[in-house]
């Protein structure tokens, strides 16, 4: 199988769905040499802003000297965004061979798409011979494939409702969930947490033997800046290039672990790592401004704790606008009625657009829900022509992308074929 082929392979395991467990990817993990057991890793859970947060410690270790591998999910133009090292993309053809030399095992055990590319990107470390690796959950925590890890350190960024199906209906189920990533005698690191939330992770760290270390009580928090004191030193965290208050509470965060795990790493390589955390990650759909003039963001925000995060940031430039649009897309397991809510108070017109993906939220369902909760939806079937014509009539409006990663990024990757 070429490239093509594997990622066909790859994508055809989405039917196998969520199994929630850890016996299929250990046994996957053995038919490859258990490769998660040679790695250091700092592994990251939580309901918004793990991305961001994985993104930052890893800048800020490329930054200081060390070869870093970062796997994030989901992606948004191409499959090997997911797993880098140092910034760069793992190569189609790894994945290609991966895929070809486990053909059999794969056929045989069917492992879900998830499994098989967290398999991929832990060989994929190991064969590199990383210093570090930065991993991302996928779901929740305690069943989630990339559970299997011994980690130096676990972070928790924050903890919302979301996933209600399989991870819980209260504050206290979940981050009992996302705790489950905390192993013994490590150091654990969270983020702004709600105070039932708060509880379980402490009370799981104090289970473990583990110290906690808690942003609220440790980080100064100002207007648009935070500042992290570590022996004579003040690290003032500020203009960073991911927009968003809420990107402040994420970037301390990290420098908090970063401290507290290297302290010999400088001053200057934390601040250089905050500053090329886009060059050091590739990341995106943060607040990402995709078009200046006209005005036209793409963001990933996709419940509602992530909606009220960029509506923070959003109502700053709404002002300057005679009128906004949303262009809006969900996945079915998201509580699209709170959302459309959320919104609708902000945006002169929403459109609701859809993916080709088992688990998309269609427009005629976004629809009804808009109905139920009196908010009107305009169906739209190519919102990457519109964006497009959006763009070249320069208008005064501005335009909004929003929701969910896999609808981002397909439409992302539909401008960029119009863009060629």
């Amino acid at each position: 199988m070429n490239y093509e082929q594997s990622l066909e392979k790859l994508f055809s395991l989405h039917q196998f769905g969520i199994k929630l467990g850890l016996d299929n990817i250990k046994k996957l993990l053995k038919h490859i040499g258990n490769p998660e057991a040679k790695l250091k890793t700092i592994h990251i859970a939580g309901s918004n802003g793990k991305g961001s947060t994985a993104s930052f410690i890893s800048s800020i270790l490329i930054e200081a000297g060390y070869k870093v591998g970062l796997y994030t999910s989901p992606h948004f133009i191409n499959y090997t965004e997911r797993i880098r090292v140092n910034g760069i993309e793992i190569p189609n053809e790894y994945v290609a061979e991966f895929v070809n030399q486990n053909n059999d095992f794969i056929d045989a055990e069917s492992p879900t798409f998830f499994e098989l590319t967290t398999a991929v990107a832990f060989k994929y470390f190991v064969d590199q011979n990383v210093d570090f690796a930065v991993i991302e959950t996928g779901l929740g925590g305690r069943l989630d494939a990339t559970n299997v890890l011994n980690s130096l350190a676990s972070v928790i960024t924050s903890i919302s409702l979301e996933h209600t199906n399989i991870l819980g209906n209260d504050l206290s189920t979940i981050a009992k969930e996302k705790a489950a990533i905390i192993k013994e005698n490590q150091k654990v690191f969270i983020g702004s947490l709600p105070d039932e939330a708060r509880d379980v992770i402490i009370m799981k760290a104090k289970e473990c033997n583990s110290e906690c270390f808690e942003v609220k009580k440790i980080v100064r928090f100002s207007d648009n800046e935070s500042i992290v004191e570590r022996e004579n030193t003040k690290i003032r965290i500020s203009n960073l290039p991911l927009i968003g208050s809420y990107q402040i509470i994420n970037a301390s965060l990290a420098v908090l672990a970063i401290i507290n795990l290297f302290p010999k790493i400088e001053t200057e390589s934390i601040l250089n790592g905050l500053r090329n955390v886009i060059i050091n990650s590739g990341i995106q759909g943060r607040y990402e401004i995709y078009s200046d003039n006209p005005k036209v963001i793409f963001d990933s925000a996709h419940n509602s704790e992530g909606i009220e995060l960029f509506l923070e940031e959003f109502k700053k430039d709404k002002m300057n606008y005679s009128k906004c649009s949303l262009i809006y897309g969900a996945m079915k397991d998201k509580n699209v009625e709170q959302i459309l809510s959320q919104l609708s108070k902000y945006f002169d017109v929403i459109y609701g657009t859809e993916i080709e993906y088992e688990r998309s939220l269609k427009i005629n369902e976004l629809i009804n829900i808009g109905n139920k909760c009196g908010v009107n939806i305009i169906p739209l079937k190519l919102p990457e022509k519109f964006i497009r014509e959006f763009i070249t009539e320069k208008s005064s409006e501005m335009l909004v992308i929003l929701g969910s990663m896999y609808i981002l990024g397909e439409i992302k990757r539909n401008l960029l074929s119009y863009n060629t």
